[in-house]
């Protein structure tokens, strides 16, 4: 059995690798596929030996994931293609004091860079200089009109000029000055051609089975241990026990990406329906690895880049917090034992996160008191899983959904500083609380790995309005209160024998 979940996990490993980061590098698709399935070899190899039965052990297991997250991202960073697609990240490091190096090749010749000058108007962009490259235009001067017209007006008269041949990216450079960027489009029309539809109904729709299954089997576990796989081959209608759980968590990541696929159709932004990523339960307990998503145009401007961000976050609470509810409506009260191993839903510490302790109180009152722990219902544990979820894509790191919401709010630049001391700051946090939260410790490890810099907008230089400046600094706020363990004041006042008067 064990070797069947294998070659399942390792089909959707490769189709994810093949189907996202071997796009930004050139690093061979079996080389970055074998380099992440090392851990879960390492887990077939004990199997082998051992029996299925065995659990790996941790002192193998950790060093098998950190060696395979090292050699991973070697291969990514030593391997990354270049430009000219996404545009826009080096193209801000030439100044007009350090010029570049003489092409071989420009994009444009003399003629159409007089024509080039032409799109943009003197009180618009005052244009002082044209930096020709074989993969880039680079068009810096003097911002004189608001930056949305400025982007419109240039964009409009270089398509007027030249069609469709150039994305035209307008960035924040040194010492806060804007400037343009011009990229090749037809590459990217020639990739779109190749992959056909932007989505794909059939797929979609056997992962969403496929999850469906895993995450029944994750449930049926959940609901009643005792069930063994003789017996649910015997009476497969036993699987029924498993569905609320399937249902809730599948209903927690459908919400959250629909956000994120209504909101980029609504800005005309090309994106394949969400895929689920069904995962055995032997190889991950909770039966999935959750759903994405893939955006396959560029996004128009911060706004858009906001909107898109904070859209799946915020629909995955609207269903999440009314299911953890329920959920804990239906779950027991026990006092934990003095050692828990493997997931802890049985005897849940409340005292793990702010949200969770808030929440638990309200729900069960004065029968949770301090020193206690919560038996978790298995929708229960849906809505866990579904916050977690949300906490970990509200981080303002890279392309997390909080690393574009920081991006969108405080610019490219200043959202790569801000990823940078999250990570630190998340480090450190899980170090304090290591024996609260051990799975804190697991996420900043994790953090430290991705890349804090985000994608640029095609104008990434327009800001955001208020509203949307206070959505995501409540958003932020909202992560804190996931993330952060009660501390041991609040927990005395919080979990008191007593109800709170």
């Amino acid at each position: 059995m064990i070797w069947i979940s294998l070659a399942l996990f390792g089909l959707i490993l490769y189709f994810i690798v093949h189907y996202s980061v071997s796009r930004t590098t050139t690093a061979p698709t079996w080389a970055l596929w074998l380099v992440l399935m090392i851990p879960a070899l390492a887990v077939g190899g004990w199997a082998a030996v051992y029996g299925e039965k065995a659990k790996t052990p941790p002192q193998l297991l950790i060093p098998c994931t950190l060696i395979s997250l090292f050699l991973y991202l070697y291969l990514v960073r030593s391997n990354l293609r270049t430009p000219p697609s996404p545009p826009g990240a080096g193209a801000e490091e030439a100044s007009p004091e350090k010029p570049a190096k003489p092409a071989t090749s420009n994009l444009l010749t003399k003629e159409e860079e007089g024509q080039l000058h032409n799109c943009f108007p003197w009180s618009i962009f005052y244009l002082q200089n044209v930096d020709t490259r074989p993969q880039v235009v680079i068009c810096r001067g003097q911002l004189r009109s608001q930056p949305e017209q400025a982007y419109q007006t240039i964009q409009e008269n270089i398509a007027t000029q030249f069609g469709d041949r150039f994305l035209v990216v307008f960035q924040d450079g040194a010492k806060n000055k804007p400037f343009f960027v011009l990229v090749p489009n037809t590459q990217t029309q020639e990739r779109e051609k190749r992959r056909g539809p932007v989505s794909r109904p059939g797929l979609a729709s056997g992962l969403f089975i496929s999850t469906l299954m895993t995450t029944a089997l994750a449930g049926l576990r959940f609901s009643d241990n005792s069930i063994t796989r003789q017996l649910l081959s015997t009476q497969p209608q036993l699987l029924i026990k498993g569905l609320p759980y399937a249902l809730a968590l599948m209903v927690i990541l459908g919400i959250h990406e629909l956000g994120h696929y209504f909101t980029a159709r609504r800005y005309q932004i090309k994106a394949t329906l969400p895929y689920f990523i069904p995962v055995p339960f032997s190889l991950f307990p909770i039966g999935t690895l959750g759903a994405f998503i893939q955006q396959r145009s560029p996004v128009p401007h911060r706004k858009a880049l906001f909107d898109v961000g904070i859209a799946g976050p915020l629909a995955g609470l609207i269903v999440t917090i009314p299911i953890l509810i329920w959920g804990l409506m239906h779950s027991v009260v026990v006092t934990p034992p003095d050692k828990i191993e493997g997931l802890p839903f049985d005897a849940m510490n409340p005292a793990s996160s702010v949200l969770l302790a808030l929440l638990s109180r309200v729900v069960m009152g004065s029968e949770l008191v301090l020193g206690k722990g919560i038996d978790l219902h298995p929708v229960a544990i849906a809505g866990w899983i579904g916050i977690i979820a949300t906490a970990l894509n509200l981080m303002p790191i890279g392309q997390l959904d909080g690393g574009h919401i920081v991006h969108a709010m405080f610019g490219q630049r200043n959202g790569a500083i801000i990823g940078q001391i999250a990570r630190l700051l998340i480090f450190i946090l899980a170090f304090i609380y290591r024996q609260q939260n051990p799975f804190l410790m697991i996420w900043a490890i994790i953090l430290l790995f991705m890349p804090t810099v985000d994608q640029p907008a095609l104008n990434d230089v327009s800001e955001l309005d208020n509203k949307r400046d206070l959505l995501g600094l409540m958003s932020l706020g909202i992560l804190v209160l996931i993330i952060l363990p009660l501390p041991h004041s609040l927990a005395h006042i919080l979990l008191a024998t007593n109800p709170i008067p």
